[in-house]
C-alpha cells in the first residue's frame, strides 16, 4: 500500500458538536484502479478531486455501486468497525451485477482499515455518533460506447456522521412507482436505483411524507423496502420483515435487527408483508409500530403511514415497550462497545499509521 498523508490536514475545521452529516470529508482516501485486466496498488492519499472528463463511462452508462458502513470510538478512543466481511460481501454481488470486476480482499479490508486508522480523530465521540464510510466502485473509461467498461476506480471516502433521523417521520405507501422489478438490480446497491428514487419521494415530500414504503412492481401489494431502508412491522408481539430478493437489499443492519431480536426471545418472522394486512392491524389495533433500518439511520421509527389519501397516526411507545427502540439500543450499544458482542461482529482497528 501507498501511503501518503496530507500536508494540509483540515481536522481543526471540524467541530464535533455542530455539524451536517455529508458535507465534510476527512482528511483522506483510498483509490485504487483497475486497468488490463488487473487492480493496481492501493493507495491511501489526501482527499481531493480525481481528473475525470464528461465521457467517463460510469457516468454515460452507469456502472457504478457502493457500500455504507461506519466506524465507531468508544469511551477509552479505540476505534471499531461493524462487520465489514458483510459489506465487502455485497459490494462484490452488485459489482457483478453490473458487470464490474470483483474487489480483492485484501484492497478492501486493508484499505478500509488503512482509512479509519489515519482519519481516526475524526470520528466524533457521543451517543449516534460515528464516521460514515463510503466504499464505491465506478468505471472510468473515456469512451461514449454502450458497452462493459475496460477502467474502473475503487475508492473510500469518509464523513462525520451524527443521528440522520431525530425524530419519528411520516411515510407514504407506494401505489404506483416502485423501487425495483423481477429481473433487475434492486438487491445491488447501484447508484441508479437510488437516482430513480428521488423523483416518486420529492412527490411524497409534497403530499407531506418524508419518505415512502416501497411496494411490489406487479400488484402493489406488499411491502419491500421503505426509502433507503428495510422495513419491520409489528404486529400485537410480533415483528416482520419482507425476505430479502433479488428486488430487496440484503441489509446489514436488517440482519442484525434479526439476530438480535431472536437473541431477546423476541417472534420475529420473515415473510410477505401485505399492505392489506398493515392496515387492518391499524384498524383493529393490534398495528403497534412500523420503522426502517440501515446503516446511516440505524432506525427510523414512524409515527403515520398514508394510503391512498388517508394518513393513519401510529403509536409513539417508549424505549422500555418499543421492540424498534430497544434493538436499536442494543445494536448501538454493541457497535460502540458498551455491551459484550456474543456475534464477533466488531472489529477493533490497531493504531499502526
Amino acid at each position: 500500500m501507498i501511503i501518503q498523508k496530507s500536508t494540509a490536514p483540515r481536522i481543526s475545521e471540524f467541530d464535533p458538536e455542530n455539524f451536517s452529516f455529508g458535507n465534510m470529508f476527512t482528511d483522506h482516501m483510498v483509490i485504487c484502479e483497475y486497468e488490463d485486466g488487473k487492480w493496481g496498488e492501493v493507495k491511501l492519499m489526501p482527499y481531493g478531486p480525481l481528473p475525470f472528463t464528461p465521457a467517463m463511462m460510469g457516468v454515460n452508462y452507469g456502472q457504478a455501486c457502493f457500500e455504507g458502513m461506519k466506524a465507531y470510538k468508544d469511551k477509552d478512543s479505540q476505534v471499531f468497525i461493524f462487520r465489514p466481511e458483510k459489506n465487502f460481501s455485497r459490494i462484490n454481488k452488485s459489482a457483478s451485477r453490473l458487470a464490474m470486476p470483483e474487489i480483492p480482499a485484501e484492497v478492501f479490508l486493508e484499505g478500509l482499515k488503512a482509512l479509519v486508522d489515519l482519519d481516526r480523530d475524526w470520528i466524533p465521540y457521543g451517543e449516534g455518533n460515528s464516521l460514515y464510510i463510503r466504499p464505491l466502485i465506478f468505471a472510468t473509461e473515456e469512451a461514449l460506447k454502450a458497452r462493459i467498461s475496460n477502467k474502473y476506480m475503487f475508492a473510500i471516502v469518509a464523513t462525520p456522521a451524527k443521528s440522520y433521523y431525530s425524530a419519528p417521520v411520516s411515510v407514504k405507501i407506494s401505489d404506483y412507482y416502485s423501487r425495483a422489478a423481477n429481473g433487475g438490480v434492486g438487491f445491488a446497491k447501484a447508484a441508479g436505483n437510488y437516482a430513480a428514487s428521488f423523483y416518486p419521494t420529492q412527490l411524497a415530500n409534497e403530499e407531506g411524507y418524508e419518505q415512502i414504503i416501497w411496494t411490489d412492481d406487479s400488484t402493489h401489494e406488499y411491502f419491500e423496502e421503505s426509502g433507503t431502508m428495510n422495513v419491520f412491522v409489528r404486529i400485537n408481539d410480533t415483528i416482520y420483515t419482507p425476505p430479502t430478493s433479488e428486488k430487496i437489499l440484503d441489509g446489514v443492519t436488517r440482519d442484525s435487527f434479526i439476530q438480535l431480536a431472536n437473541k431477546r426471545g423476541i417472534e420475529l418472522k420473515v415473510e410477505p408483508i401485505s399492505v392489506k394486512s398493515v392496515i387492518e392491524a391499524h384498524k383493529n389495533g393490534t398495528l403497534k409500530e412500523i420503522w426502517g433500518v440501515g446503516t446511516a439511520v440505524v432506525t427510523t421509527v414512524f409515527k403515520a403511514i398514508g394510503y391512498q389519501g388517508e394518513k393513519l397516526e401510529l403509536p409513539q411507545l417508549p424505549l422500555e415497550e418499543s421492540f424498534a427502540l430497544t434493538l436499536q439500543k442494543d445494536l448501538v450499544d454493541l457497535q460502540t462497545n458498551v455491551a459484550e458482542d456474543p456475534f464477533g461482529w466488531r472489529v477493533l482497528v490497531e493504531k499502526s499509521i
